[in-house]
């Protein structure tokens, strides 16, 4: 692990994972607080909740794998959204952690909409940052983006409502929460639970950044303790590994690896129960830079550690879990000013100063285009063709009804070079299929900062980006975070070297081999201005093109029951009792599950009775250990 000379290093094993974890006493007197006062001895404001953000259970395309035969049949884990209020000095961060597929930019302009009309000008673009986990297990459709509602057939209102309700709810509940708290910061390292799936990219950077990570996976585990009344009621863990545990031969809606991991430490350590009321303990798994870290340790779906993707996803749950509860254990206190600045940029047309490229000259980046690799997919996580969006011999209406989506001008081929370009999607029409305009954000909570993008940034690339913020902070490196898949989304970045070999995430990057050197210029300029406590222009206007968005998902129909059944009536009935560790099965007549997402709800309970005779609530499809289909 690689630290300051203010850092003390304490270590320990946690079965085959080493952990390593790291501590800062007295940075406060390090750092000053240039661009605000510290917090006083009442500490920092703090308030947490979640709400559920699940979609349709049923004829839903999933999020992620882009398979357009990939479609909803039932709930394995319900996905939520987690929701920090952190305050000091007068000011507010709302960090939220959803367990979707990505935050695209139609919600987080939903979501800001609503809390303007619920709270005015206290939680805005500024000073609210949402983040996705990146499961692949999630309903689509919440895009007003045509690139990523192509194998999903188009937009889905009801996942849309459910994902910005969801994440509001969220918020809310922790606005509801606020009280005074402090904050304790402790890390750590993992071992085994990431992989690198893109080895032959990683090892084209040049020697200076393959030192920084001996096993081409990033290892930090960061850990955010919230306390309040001296009682820990939440916690945040960033560390680097893809949502894809569950494979897209999965049709059951998931929370995936990172939602088991923040089950284990809300419902098994905490006793929290999802219907229950408002939760004592929340716990979010955030991404930082996964770019090209994945989960399958043996480099293929459903690999790693053993062959059941259900089990995949508890270990590597269980192990992030494991790791976060020990870099807690030896939690320092926090302090420090609470901050956040957000612009936009134009990431289809920056020049780049020679400053942030590799051979030193000018460069610009192009309007966005798909790389061949794209189409094909990451064959570690989960390959694309031949049971891709567009299979060969089946019709799309989606695709129909936007046309022919046509061949790149030479110029742009030129400009996307060595990219062998398959779709280009900045220029299709009516509209360009993907955003150019995207947020960067830069938050500071006491010393941790969160340099955030849009973007799937490779181990590599957020090590830049990390770099140049640390650097014109003139901080240690470890204190700053690539706050990845936040506020908007577009595909991957990664590093110039990476994108040379046209892997899967080099095809994905899809502004051209500039697009990190964009970035890091872009975060130059607004950590400058955040440092120096100044103002920074807005930038140019996210687009908004929810007028335009056709949806060719056919709908569920009427409900009706079998002849002589009613709803409710059980078909199988289970067994008077079972031995300990046996499979439960039961069968009913059911309305058509699309009908209802019934979010904060249930659509099954598992009930144990009493000695005295009361059936008492034990389980239900938003937990562990119940599956719905």
């Amino acid at each position: 692990m690689r630290v300051s000379r203010r850092t003390v290093l304490a270590r320990t094993v946690i079965g085959s994972a080493t952990l390593a974890v790291a501590t800062t006493p007295g940075m406060s007197t390090v750092l000053g607080y240039p661009a605000g006062a510290a917090p006083g001895s009442d500490g920092y404001e703090i308030g947490a909740g979640l709400s559920d953000i699940t979609g349709p259970a049923a004829e839903c395309g999933m999020m992620g794998y882009a398979q357009l035969e990939q479609q909803t049949a039932g709930i394995h884990l319900r996905p939520r959204a987690r929701a920090f209020i952190i305050g000091g000095g007068g000011r507010r961060i709302v960090f939220v952690v959803a367990e979707n597929g990505m935050i695209f930019q139609s919600v987080h302009r939903g979501v800001l909409t609503e809390l303007a009309r619920r709270f005015g000008d206290r939680y805005t673009e500024q000073n609210v940052v949402l983040t996705s986990t990146h499961s692949h297990a999630t309903c689509g459709g919440s895009s007003h983006d045509y690139a990523y509602n192509l194998s999903i057939l188009g937009f889905k209102r009801q996942v849309y409502d459910a994902e910005v309700n969801g994440i509001v709810e969220a918020i809310a509940a922790a606005h509801d929460d606020i009280g005074p708290g402090t904050l304790a910061l402790g890390r750590g390292e993992l071992h085994n639970a990431s992989v690198n799936r893109s080895r032959v990219a990683w090892e084209l950077n040049p020697p200076a950044d393959k030192q920084y990570f001996p096993d081409a996976i990033d290892p930090a585990v960061t850990a955010l303790a919230l306390f309040k009344g001296g009682r820990r009621i939440g916690a945040i863990t960033w560390f680097a590994t893809h949502n894809t545990s569950m494979t897209n031969e999965n049709h059951l809606i998931s929370s995936d690896n990172k939602g088991y991991a923040s089950f284990r430490a809300e419902h098994t350590e905490h006793g929290v129960r999802y219907l229950d009321g408002a939760p004592d303990f929340v716990a979010a798994f955030a991404q930082t830079n996964a770019g090209d870290m994945s989960p399958n340790l043996n480099l293929r779906p459903r690999s790693g550690p053993t062959e059941d993707e259900f089990e995949n996803t508890r270990i590597l749950g269980e192990r992030q879990y494991l790791a976060s509860k020990e870099a807690l254990s030896r939690a320092e206190p926090v302090e420090g000013p609470v901050q956040a600045m957000l612009c936009y940029i134009d990431l289809a047309d920056i020049a780049v100063d020679g400053r942030f490229t590799p051979d030193g000259r000018p460069r610009h980046t192009a309007p966005a285009a798909a790389g061949v690799s794209l189409i094909a997919g990451s064959v570690e996580d989960g390959p694309g063709l031949p049971g891709g969006p567009i299979p060969e011999g089946v019709r799309n209406p989606f695709l129909d009804s936007l046309g022919d989506p046509g061949r790149a001008p030479g110029w742009l081929a030129d400009a996307q070079a060595p990219k062998a370009i398959a779709v280009p999607l900045g220029l299709l029409p009516p509209v360009a299929w993907v955003p150019n305009v995207l947020p960067i954000q830069l938050v500071r909570l006491g010393e941790l900062y969160l340099a955030a993008a849009g973007g799937e940034f490779t181990i590599t690339a957020g090590l830049r980006i990390r770099r140049a913020v640390a650097a014109t902070l003139n901080v240690p490196l470890e204190q700053v975070l690539m706050q990845g898949y936040a506020n908007a989304y577009h595909e991957y970045v990664t590093t110039p070297e990476e994108y040379d070999s046209q892997q899967y995430e080099g095809a994905s990057t899809l502004f051209g081999r500039y697009t990190l050197c964009a970035y890091q210029q872009e975060f130059t300029r607004l950590t400058s201005a955040f440092a120096a406590g100044q103002p920074v222009p807005r930038g140019p206007a996210p687009r908004d093109v929810s007028t335009v968005q056709p949806n060719f998902q056919p709908g569920a129909g009427a409900d009706a029951t079998p002849p002589g059944r009613g709803f409710g009536d059980v078909l199988l009935q289970p067994a008077s009792c079972y031995p300990r560790g046996a499979r439960v099965a039961a069968e009913f007549v059911s309305a058509h599950p699309k009908h209802d997402t019934r979010r904060n709800r249930t659509f099954l309970e598992v009930q144990c009775r009493s000695a005295s005779g009361a059936w008492t609530r034990a389980a239900n499809e938003g937990e562990w250990a119940v599956k719905f289909s």
